[in-house]
């Protein structure tokens, strides 16, 4: 059995959870509705406030669908009860992030600023010009759209410049020695 799988989700409080035909659920909470296709394969049934997800046999396909549904629908819960948010740093002299509208500007040592328009369910905060939040209730679009302001500039291993997440460590690497040759 599955060690993911067989665990219930509790349901918080101001949370609707509605499982439709085609096993579609659709999970409604404070900070917004998701909706995710289930396989039918996988059976859910919701019932005083606790999801559980089973599967039919110990086919391995039941059995890698078991414990991704479940996951799945767990984040849903976590998203719209509490919702995601990934750090990132912006380490570099001169580098720094500004916000105009509804827009991410970065200086990121190029000649012009790039610039990040915000999406839908996806909230940008900075806590200085050097930390970006990115906060929602889609961990799967919260975790996109990092990467995305992360590809703009990556961290570099020789001075650790770019864009890193909080709980990144940039391996370094020590540079050129300078050793001439005869």
């Amino acid at each position: 059995m599955s060690r993911i799988g067989k665990m219930p989700i509790t349901v918080p409080e101001g949370v609707e959870v509605k499982i439709g035909k085609d096993n579609k659920v659709t999970v409604k909470g404070p900070n917004g509705t998701l909706e995710q296709n289930i396989s039918p394969k996988i059976s859910v049934k919701c019932s005083d406030g606790v999801i559980a997800v089973t599967r039919p046999t110990d086919d391995k396909e039941h059995r890698s669908l078991h414990g991704l549904s479940r996951t799945l629908i767990n984040n849903m819960v976590v998203g719209v009860s509490q919702g995601f948010e990934k750090v990132l740093e912006v380490n570099g002299v001169g580098y720094r992030a500004t916000k105009q509208g509804n827009k991410l500007v970065m200086n990121l040592g190029y000649s012009h600023q790039v610039e990040v328009p915000e999406i839908p369910g996806i909230t940008v905060e900075l806590r200085d010009q050097n930390k970006i939040v990115i906060k929602g209730a889609d961990k799967q679009m919260v975790g996109q759209f990092a990467a995305e302001v992360r590809e703009k500039r990556p961290p570099e291993p020789y001075k650790g410049k770019g864009i890193k997440y909080a709980n990144e460590i940039i391996k370094r690497k020590e540079g050129k020695t300078g050793a001439k040759k005869k």
